[in-house]
């Protein structure tokens, strides 16, 4: 492939837009960008990020991805990576989604933390994060590729605002030392069948492990978390795929439950 045929990061940018807005998934990028390294691939998404803002889109939150050490080893990479929250991603509980607005979805359960200060340090603590959190919910987050057939590797992802498509949050907030973040059960049903199990372990061993590393890396790329933001911290378990008409209720062990219908 010659120079003159490869993407820079506004073409790739204006494709990703393109996909979503036409719900049509694309060629990965990998093979095709003039950067195809991390850098490049969030100076992919932060066009997009400002794309969205000057659309008057609303920023109000993060999420991470690649949490499970079994997906780093798939796509090739010892970290996770992060994506954009917008309002209109928001879903309510048990609100019906329309799948008209995804292209190939697939949902994962995880614990969601509200942050009530700032988190502006290079280098942030678990007495920083605890003291920032001001509440946890549980979350079904609903994940998106604009990548045909899920053929991604770690640029893919990054570039496509680390997959992402919609969230949902559950709606009784409950305190950090309310419940076991770390070790806390989860079971995601699909209508009366288990479906995903897994733990607070599966996310870096911790949710508040990703959470800081997210606050840290954040700061250097200049976004630093702000009260009021909502973290998804990642899956808690294996992520499921989305059919019309399936509704999906994750439970967990001493942060209650969430539940979405497809339609």
């Amino acid at each position: 492939m010659s120079n003159s045929t490869l993407l820079d990061a506004r073409a790739a940018a204006a494709e990703l837009r393109a996909a979503s807005a036409g719900c049509k998934p694309i060629a990965p990028l990998r093979d095709r960008l003039a950067q195809a390294d991390q850098d490049g691939a969030y100076a992919i998404q932060e066009l997009n990020t400002q794309a969205g803002l000057a659309e008057g889109r609303r920023l109000v939150g993060r999420k991470i991805g690649l949490t499970s050490k079994a997906v780093q080893d798939q796509l090739g990479v010892r970290q996770p990576d992060f994506g954009m929250l917008f309002a209109d991603m928001a879903v309510g509980d048990a609100e019906a989604v329309d799948l008209r607005r995804l292209i190939q979805p697939k949902v994962e359960a995880e614990v969601a933390l509200v942050i009530g200060r700032d988190l502006p340090h290079e280098r942030h603590t678990y007495a920083d994060l605890v003291r920032a959190v001001e509440y946890a919910l549980p979350a079904i987050e609903i994940v998106d590729c604009r990548i045909t057939d899920w053929n991604i590797r770690f640029v893919d992802t990054v570039a496509d605002n680390a997959s992402s498509g919609l969230f949902v949050l559950g709606s009784r907030p409950r305190k950090l030392e309310q419940f076991d973040i770390g070790t806390c059960a989860m079971t995601m049903k699909r209508g009366d069948e288990v479906v995903s199990r897994g733990d607070g372990r599966a996310c870096l061993g911790s949710p508040l492990n990703a959470a800081i590393w997210l606050a840290d890396v954040m700061v250097r790329y200049g976004r630093p978390l702000q009260a009021g933001d909502i973290v998804l911290t990642g899956a808690l378990g294996p992520m499921v795929t989305v059919r019309p008409g399936e509704c999906f209720e994750v439970g967990i062990e001493g942060l209650g439950n969430v539940s979405t219908l497809f339609t």
